[in-house]
Order: structure tokens, then sequence, then C-alpha cells
């Protein structure tokens, strides 16, 4: 088919190249504009930006599609069919219905259970122990159009963002191919989704990777692999901003309990809302990634300290 692809992170690569791999006309990608990133703010062009040049596929990176110009040059490619996976703008109807066959989205869930921006991430803070991969036949509400093929994956009791992102991503280029032959030749139904079930995963902030030590110890510990890699779960204790990459819900405690916060042991247990946490890996501002005994060296937190006091400015 003659397809336009529409992404920008990550994610949005392995659709891409097994897009490309397939055989697939690409007319165009379009992604997110360069941003300014790393410490000299430079402009960085998007992952699905990059691969797709290195695929000698021409690239768009307008700031907005509303433009009736934008549009216009859109339609001019004489798409079947457009690929639409992370790419950050709204699709207004003129985009939506030009392509002949319409804009399909891989979208990284099971819908209808977290529609929106970050149903990664949402999924595994829920404690759900499933999620997947839906192709969508996308319309002008948020994620609310018919679906043409799902596929499940499990979220285990380890699994972190990343970990999830990758499958789910892979997961995702293998259906949308198999999702276009299928559109190809006719063998695909639209499924409306159901009312029922309905959830939203609304775009993430750094803000909420502070860890509140009044929640529970379990939704802690999701949290925790959540924000792995992104924006990464942190604390603050003796003023310093300390990131927890890795940690288990306690299921005894020598040192007692304690008001949220607490430490109650050498090995850093903290007290929490409900239970307690043990951190397994953490990493200070400046220094490697470390486990728990190898912090307790560098950076000594004893039993009865609290966390999560002031931070400086400077690490905010």
């Amino acid at each position: 088919m003659r397809i336009i692809f529409m992404g920008t992170p990550d994610f949005a690569v392995a659709a891409l190249s097994a897009l490309a791999e397939a055989g697939h006309d690409i007319a165009c990608a379009f992604s997110q504009p360069p941003r300014p990133a790393g410490r000299g703010h430079r402009e960085r062009r998007s992952p699905v930006h990059e691969a797709a040049a290195a695929l000698d596929i021409p690239v768009r990176t307008p700031r907005s599609l509303k433009d009736p110009a934008e549009q216009a040059a859109f339609a001019g490619l004489d798409a079947e069919v457009a690929v639409v996976a992370a790419y950050g703008l709204i699709l207004p109807k003129p985009i939506l219905d030009a392509p002949t066959r319409g804009c399909l989205n891989i979208h990284a869930s099971l819908l209808p259970r977290w529609r929106g921006a970050a149903p990664i991430q949402r999924a595994i803070l829920a404690g759900d122990t499933e999620t997947g991969v839906t192709i969508m036949q996308m319309d002008d509400g948020l994620d609310t159009g018919a679906m043409l093929m799902t596929r499940a994956a499990p979220i285990g009791p380890e699994t972190t963002g990343g970990q999830l992102h990758d499958t789910l991503a892979a997961l995702g280029a293998n259906l949308i191919v198999a999702a276009l032959a299928g559109l190809a030749e006719g063998s695909l139904t639209p499924v409306p989704q159901p009312d029922e079930g309905v959830t939203y995963a609304p775009k993430l902030d750094k803000a909420e990777a502070r860890i509140d030590w009044t929640r529970p110890a379990a939704e802690i510990e999701r949290m925790v692999r959540a924000f792995d890699p992104w924006p990464g779960a942190w604390f603050v204790a003796n003023g310093q901003r300390i990131r927890l990459l890795a940690a288990e819900v306690a299921a005894e405690v020598a040192g007692g309990s304690g008001a949220p916060g607490t430490v109650l042991d050498a090995r850093l247990t903290i007290a929490c809302g409900d239970g307690a946490l043990r951190p397994l890996r953490l990493q200070r501002q400046g220094k490697e990634a470390v486990d728990t005994d190898a912090f307790q060296r560098g950076f000594p937190l004893a039993k009865g300290s609290r966390v999560n006091g002031a931070v400086d400015e400077e690490v905010a």
C-alpha cells in the first residue's frame, strides 16, 4: 500500500521499520519538529525523523495540521492509508479523511482501557496484569475509533515501563503489518469499542515522580517500575535528590514501624502509609547507580532518619 507514516518517539520506530521491510510504499513520514535537547540545547530530530531519513523516506515536521495548505499537501500525497503511532498532534477531519482507507492508530493498550497519552505507565501504576496493543480506525474522538485488531501482553510483577514499552512497540509493529494485509484482503471487520471499561491515561507529569511515602508500599513499588526510565521516581534525603531505580515491598521489617518516610533499619527499609518499601538500587545526582549496600556505605541514612525533607532549588 501507499502509506503516510505519522509518529515521533522511539515507540513508533519499530512500526516504521516493519512497514518499510514489508515492502509498503511510504510516501512520507510526519513527525514532531526538532526540539532543543541536551546541555547545549541544540535542536535534535525525533527518533522517527532519524529513522525515516536513514530509510530515504521524505519527512515533514509541521507544528500544526490545521493550516489548509498543510492539509492540501497531505492530501496531495495520494496515500491509501495513514499509520499513526504516538505522533503527538491532533489530526483534523480533513487529515483523517484524506487517505482512501482512512487513518489507523497503533495504540499501546487494550481499548477502551487506557485511552490517552500514557497507557503503558498507567497500566503498571494501576496494577494491571495484562495490557496489549490495539489497531484502531481513527475518528475525531480521543482514541474512540473502531478496533480492527488487538493482541494482549502480560505485565509481570517486575515489569518496568521501559520493558513494557519495548514489548508493545515490537508487538505493535507486527500487528500493523498484519492489519494492513487484512485491510488489503478485506478480511478485517471493524468492532466498535464497548461503552463499559473506559479509562483514561493522562500525560505523565514530572511532579508525579516525587515519592509520597504516605501512599501504600505496593503502590510506590509500582510507581518505581512504571516511571523507569522516565520520569524516574525520586525522593529527598539530607537535602539531596535520590532517584529510586528498583525496590521491593518489605515482607518483614526487623526495625518495627514508624511514620511514613522513616528509615526503619540498616537495609534502608522505609515506612509507608501502608507497609514498608525496601530500596534495591538508587542513584544520587551526578553519581552512578548503585545497590543499597553500596549506597549506604557512601551516603548512609541511619535508622530513625526521615526522607523527603526540603530539596535545594538546584536539584528540584
